[in-house]
């Protein structure tokens, strides 16, 4: 199992950074007592880097309006760690036709899911940290991955570990999530996924590039699909199976077709055309 990397996420000093927020008195120590989550979402800025790659610091309620953060690159470098399974790299999203650069393995498995969801128009990883005052000290935080989405909105989402966040990473999280809401964004602390939906989602990931879209035989996919039946009973009828199988598969990574997938796929796995496909046809 790949580590958690949120850790090394969850807190980083803006070394000389100018933070607006005031420092605490004796009538917000209840407050502190609390926790961070009391941090007033209008005294937050944002560190990204701009495509140009020079370092930025504003005002986060202003940026979550108008900066695309979803073209900035990683706030800071990924680093490579020894004894790692998975090592930074590149993930081409089919949602963007882009490369979108990751971390670490968790990252990548968020990023494939993400990719997959229909609401979401663009990604990034880390591309932004948050930066507030606890107490004395400046501290950040850089959610692991951000997506656009359809509404012009944004969704920041942070890892958790097999054992579950730890209390820093609760306590930055709650933090964000104020922060995000105030800018009318969300906010996901994602635990493990379900690791019969991650094997399902990546092997139809395999198929996500239009190469494999049905094309002109599109409507005889949503024919032979109108009821729900067995995904090998339809490919039979359309033809080739070595040509058919693979258009299925990216039309089932698309939504157009759709599958249980919290259960292993095979051969006769029941599928059937999407609600909304099926209204359009």
């Amino acid at each position: 199992m790949i580590s958690d990397s949120s850790q090394e996420a969850a807190s980083f000093a803006v070394p000389g950074a100018v933070c607006r927020i005031p420092e605490p008195n004796s009538t917000d120590a209840a407050a502190r007592r609390e926790g961070v989550a009391a941090v007033d979402a209008s005294l937050i800025d944002v560190r990204f880097r701009d495509p140009l790659g020079c370092s930025r610091q504003v005002p986060w309620l202003e940026a979550a309006q108008d900066v695309p953060f979803e073209d900035s690159p990683a706030v800071r470098p990924f680093p490579v760690r020894r004894g790692r399974r998975v090592a930074p790299g590149w993930w081409w999203s089919s949602t963007t036709g882009r490369l979108v650069a990751y971390g670490s393995g968790v990252m990548r498995t968020e990023l494939m899911l993400l990719d997959r969801e229909p609401t979401v128009v663009a990604l990034a990883c880390r591309p932004v940290e948050l930066v507030w005052r606890e107490g004395s000290r400046v501290v950040g935080h850089a959610p692991q991955l951000m997506a656009r989405l359809q509404d012009a909105g944004g969704l920041l989402l942070d890892c958790a570990g097999r054992s579950g966040p730890s209390a820093r990473l609760a306590l930055r999280a709650r933090v964000v999530a104020a922060a995000a809401q105030a800018a009318g964004w969300s906010y996901r602390l994602a635990g493990p996924p379900d690791p019969v939906l991650v094997a399902n989602v990546r092997w139809l990931a395999g198929y996500r590039h239009s190469r494999y879209a049905a094309g002109p035989w599109m409507p005889a996919l949503l024919e032979v699909f109108a009821s729900p039946r067995p995904a090998v009973e339809a490919v039979c009828e359309l033809g080739d199976p070595i040509v058919v199988w693979p258009a299925v598969f990216h039309a089932l990574w698309s939504g157009v077709l759709r599958v249980r997938l919290d259960e292993p796929l095979h051969e006769r796995v029941v599928v059937s055309v999407a609600r909304q496909e099926a209204e359009a046809a």
